[in-house]
């Protein structure tokens, strides 16, 4: 093949392998863990709250008498709150997720030489590489509870169970406790090294297309009675006045925590970037963004980003060391739309 000929294509998108619904939120109590019939569904409440003053304010050349009347002024919000109630101590989140096959071929690609490349080059990757090193960090974020997100924090007791759905029934199937794992790091507990080897491996497959893998989890948090949950909150466009300034995300009147918080939480594997040692795992993105840090961590001047990399692995034949990629294929995985820009 004439590698010269290829360019990036300018269409060019990847479809999620990784498709985890909306997580419902439910509230129960610990000892009721194995009885469906006993979690009643959280649902988000609205509260009138009375807050004070507490940004910055200009006080440079300030008058004390204005100081003291803005400071004076109430700061009323109308919000959405979710909270256990006062006969139950534990949330429980349930979620599925799918896992796909077809890893490196393109959605949509208009360029028959690069597509061919491409494919090549993944179906390279997986013959010496394997999909084990990202399914055993997948299998991690699922045991360790890490798409609990902040209901994860504080908590006394979180049990994760995991099922491989059959036939829409539940077939092998793994408990973690939670707390037991670390968030900083991919190490397994030796009591719980089997199990995670075994949903690694059914992930790979379900990565490599062998087998149809639908897994079923639900995570218990044991939080204490009346405690404040935490579901997704709704990003309002329009805001308009008088409206509530916080609205949490609900599915027929569920708390629920967004797909995509859940996917993000999954994905939070990248530790191939300058910085994790102090940093620690963030999600697999093309420039290793993280919106809550406001840093990109992957900047293209250190040709560490995806675009760099995939285009001297597909277009120039340099191939990036084991851990790029791993993370370039986790991209791949991730999804999204990489054409080059017109």
């Amino acid at each position: 093949m004439n590698t010269q000929a290829i360019k990036t294509a300018s269409v060019l998108a990847f479809e999620r392998k990784l498709d985890p619904s909306d997580a419902l939120l439910y509230a129960g109590l610990w000892d009721a863990r194995g009885s469906a019939s006993e979690w009643k569904p959280v649902k988000p409440r609205e509260k009138s709250v009375r807050g004070t003053i507490s940004n910055r304010l200009k006080t440079t050349g300030q008058d004390p008498a204005k100081l003291d009347a803005a400071i004076q002024n109430p700061n009323l919000q109308t919000v959405d709150v979710a909270a256990l109630p006062t006969d139950a101590d534990t949330l429980k989140v349930q979620f599925t997720l799918r896992v796909l096959g077809g890893t490196g071929q393109p959605s949509a690609c208009n360029d028959a030489a690069y597509r061919a490349k491409l494919e090549a080059t993944v179906a390279g990757y997986v013959q010496t590489q394997g999909f084990a090193e990202l399914a055993h960090r997948y299998a991690c974020n699922l045991a360790n509870g890490r798409f609990l997100w902040r209901n994860r924090i504080g908590a006394e007791q979180v049990e994760v169970q995991v099922a491989a759905l059959r036939e829409g029934k539940p077939g092998d199937a793994w408990t973690f406790n939670a707390l037991a794992h670390s968030l900083r790091d991919n190490n397994v507990p030796a009591e719980a090294s089997q199990a995670v080897s075994e949903l690694a491996e059914l992930i790979a497959q379900g990565l490599r297309g062998t087998t149809h893998v639908l897994l079923q989890i639900t995570a218990f948090v044991r939080v204490g009675p009346g405690q404040e949950v935490f579901p997704s909150q709704e990003l309002i466009l329009e805001p308009g006045r008088g409206k509530k300034s916080k609205t949490l995300y609900e599915v027929n009147d569920v708390a629920a925590i967004h797909s995509q918080k859940i996917g993000n939480a999954l994905r939070t594997i990248d530790t191939w970037y300058s910085g994790a040692r102090e940093n620690g795992p963030i999600a697999v993105e093309p420039y290793g963004s993280v919106t809550t840090q406001g840093k990109a961590w992957r900047q293209p001047k250190e040709k560490l980003d995806f675009y760099t990399l995939l285009d001297n692995w597909i277009i120039k034949d340099n191939v990036p060391e084991p851990a790029q990629q791993h993370y370039v294929i986790a991209t791949l995985i991730r999804g999204g739309v990489f054409g080059e820009a017109g």
